[in-house]
């Protein structure tokens, strides 16, 4: 469903991804590895539009993203490092306005979201009163119930704990299970099953 071809992007004068590609299938996560400075993060947004490729096409269902891009967007969610929350916000506030932009959501739909994560006890508490793992069970949450096939994530278990970091190999596993497609870029290893993961390793950088 997703198929990256010869991607070369620059970052200044320096070519941070020479000629890479990848296909990735419903129900598969691919895994991205590499030092730091490797391009990680660099790949993840440059298959979001963030970063304009020098070279290389992107594909989806078939079709060149290029020639449908707004459908394309639609139907993926990224999660960066920083979870872009509403410091003056509540936690079930930013879910209510920032998945609401996308789809039709009830007070319901938000309290399952919060239940999901564990993060019903500080949903109501501004979100720039929370720890950052707090913050980022809000941002699983809303990804979580954003409702689109493609999730790409950028250090997923980012500010969590042991807890944490199985709940994200349990939304991971749960998405893939549903025929979802996951790329996730991380220093270690997620915990999903050997059959789920694609894994890709970016050469260079620096540490």
């Amino acid at each position: 469903m997703l198929g990256a071809r010869n991607f070369h992007v620059f970052r200044g004068d320096r070519h941070v991804l020479r000629g890479l590609s990848f296909d990735l299938a419903a129900g598969q996560c691919l895994q991205v590895t590499g030092v730091n400075g490797a391009g990680k993060t660099t790949l993840l947004r440059a298959l979001c539009g963030l970063v304009d490729l020098e070279e290389g096409t992107l594909e989806w269902r078939g079709v060149a993203t290029s020639r449908s891009a707004a459908a394309f967007h639609a139907e993926l969610a990224y999660l960066g490092h920083d979870a872009p929350l509403k410091g003056d916000l509540t936690g079930r506030e930013n879910i209510g306005y920032s998945v609401g932009l996308r789809r039709r959501l009830g007070p319901q739909d938000v309290v399952r979201g919060l239940e999901r994560v564990g993060a019903m006890k500080f949903a109501d508490r501004p979100v720039r009163s929370l720890s950052a793992g707090q913050r980022r069970r809000i941002a699983l949450a809303a990804l979580w119930l954003f409702g689109v096939p493609l999730w790409i994530l950028d250090e997923p278990n980012t500010n969590l704990d042991t807890q944490g970091q199985s709940l994200v190999a349990g939304l991971i596993e749960e998405h893939l299970g549903g025929g979802g497609l996951v790329i996730a870029a991380v220093h270690q290893e997620l915990q999903l099953q050997s059959g789920t993961r694609v894994d890709l390793v970016i050469p260079g950088g620096s540490t």
